[in-house]
């Protein structure tokens, strides 16, 4: 055989071997967004299910929202620690570990038979979320090198990220009217058994910080710290702003955080090393998911609460009514990521995907007693599910793009970190401001009457999406402000590939 050939027949087993490495990656990005899906859709599945959850278990009012807060409180709490834990000890072990125990505590909450036991499964679900979540960002991020390739994979997880909450919405109403609420947990088992059999046989196990070890001081800081955070926030909906169980816990939040930050700066192997934060970009897109976290919520919350008792659609009605927003996410999550920001920057488009998501929420304020969804809802959704699509995954793209490979569980951490927390504060401040703008309405009026009843709950709503606006109004200028011009330069070696 002739050099010649030998040449073109390496040539060919080379490119071969390329495109195998390259399919088994879009395989290991539909396993990674599997398991995302999986922990996003765990923030709102259980909401359209909560009151058939609460006539068959008997408990409060007061305590059903810890059903939903056990989870966020436990996930907030320690997701730097599982980030860490998946840089130390390897991403796929922390993945698989991940997936099995949600399923099984997912399993654990189904089977609940008072209100104890679901309390306790939905804690230990946020608890294995934390180990898993930042697992499957930074094993995106270490494996996707190719800068148009990364594009791709960001904007389908970005997607999933953003969109989400209203496929749990869909989920939720779905299985609640066809089986029984049980099932928004059990569903998860099938989800967990797909994405294990997927990690399992497709991921390689990588440990990038072996040598580092496990900053215990700085664990117990953020951790205390974000739970203080969430908790005090949770506590503004059923307590008071003045309160010492809000004013109280967010104080001891904002001092732990305040000593974590001081820690960082002595400690030999830090639990999140300030590097991460310094980069402008970067910092700008913590920001932007924050932000970002607190205005959706307005957006999920109090449309599922409108569309539901006041143009009475039914749990499932109301999943399909989001799909819109969905779809137009996906959209320009597509666009945003691998054609926008290449070209133009993030300083010109994620501050352009913040104003037109402040553009749909103010419109949406038009809602009334009367309203059709066609005209009155629908144009809204898929103007916000653009402004979103433009800013989430190209935000989550850049915040952990360009950290060192030992860093990247960490630096995903911090983004669902950011997200969870960002949407606890909008949850519990739009939730008051609502609350208060309802009770101001019915001064001075005849309460007893339904339809002053019913406008007083449109004057809620529209309060809280007037809020959203605002989040959003704020983060187009932020956005805007700290974001560096021009396009971002790629650096290759940053996170190198995942060894196959």
């Amino acid at each position: 055989m002739s050099q010649k050939t030998l040449a073109e027949s390496g040539t060919e087993g080379a490119v071969e071997a390329q495109s195998a490495a390259s399919s088994k990656r879009w395989w290991i990005l539909a396993v990674v967004a599997l398991a995302q899906l999986m922990v996003v859709l765990d923030a709102t599945i259980v909401n359209i299910a909560l009151p058939s959850a609460q006539a068959d278990l008997g408990f409060s009012d007061g305590n059903r929202q810890w059903i939903v807060t056990a989870y966020a409180l436990a996930f907030a709490s320690l997701l730097l620690l599982g980030g860490r834990i998946a840089d130390l000890f390897g991403r796929k072990p922390a993945f698989l570990i991940g997936v099995v125990g949600f399923a099984a505590v997912s399993a654990l909450g189904g089977a609940a038979t008072n209100f104890e036991m679901l309390v306790t499964a939905r804690a230990l679900q946020g608890a294995f979320g934390a180990l898993l979540a930042p697992a499957a960002l930074s094993l995106l991020n270490t494996t996707f090198t190719d800068a148009r390739e990364r594009a791709k994979a960001f904007s389908v997880y970005g997607a999933i990220a953003g969109a989400g909450g209203a496929v749990g919405l869909l989920l939720g109403g779905i299985l609640t009217d066809a089986l029984d609420w049980r099932w928004t947990l059990y569903v998860n088992v099938a989800i967990a058994v797909l994405a294990f059999a997927g990690g399992w046989l497709l991921l390689n196990n990588h440990r990038d910080a072996t040598n580092s070890k496990l900053d215990v001081p700085g664990t117990v800081l953020v951790a205390g710290g974000l739970f203080s955070l969430v908790y005090g926030f949770s506590n503004a909906e059923t307590h008071d702003w003045s309160s010492p169980a809000t004013w109280g816990f967010l104080i001891a939040g904002a001092v732990l955080l305040a000593a974590f930050t001081w820690w960082q700066t002595r400690a030999a192997h830090p639990l999140l090393p300030l590097r991460i934060l310094l980069d402008r970009n970067r910092a700008a897109s913590f920001f932007a998911v924050l932000i970002s976290g607190a205005g959706m919520f307005g957006v999920f919350l109090f449309l599922t609460y409108y569309l539901q008792l006041n143009l009475g659609f039914s749990p499932t009605k109301t999943g399909v009514a989001f799909l819109p927003m969905v779809a137009a996410l996906m959209v320009t999550a597509q666009v945003g990521t691998t054609m926008l920001v290449p070209r133009m920057g993030p300083k010109a488009v994620i501050p352009l995907g913040f104003g037109i998501a402040a553009v749909g929420m103010a419109w949406l304020t038009g809602i009334g007693v009367g309203s059709d969804y066609a005209t009155a809802v629908l144009p809204q959704l898929i103007v916000i599910g653009v402004g979103l699509g433009l800013v989430m995954p190209p935000a989550m793209q850049m915040a952990t793009g360009g950290v060192a490979a030992e860093d990247a569980g960490v630096a995903s951490a911090t983004v669902n970190a950011m997200q969870q927390v960002g949407g606890s504060i909008g949850t519990a401040l739009l939730n008051t401001l609502a609350a208060s703008a309802a009770t101001d309405y019915l001064a001075g009026k005849d309460a007893s009457s339904k339809l002053v009843q019913a406008q007083a709950t449109i004057e809620s709503y529209t309060t809280a999406f007037w809020w959203s606006a605002g989040f959003f109004a704020a983060g187009t200028l932020i956005a805007f402000l700290l974001y560096r011009r021009g396009v971002p330069e790629q650096d290759a070696d940053a996170a190198p590939v995942v060894h196959m």
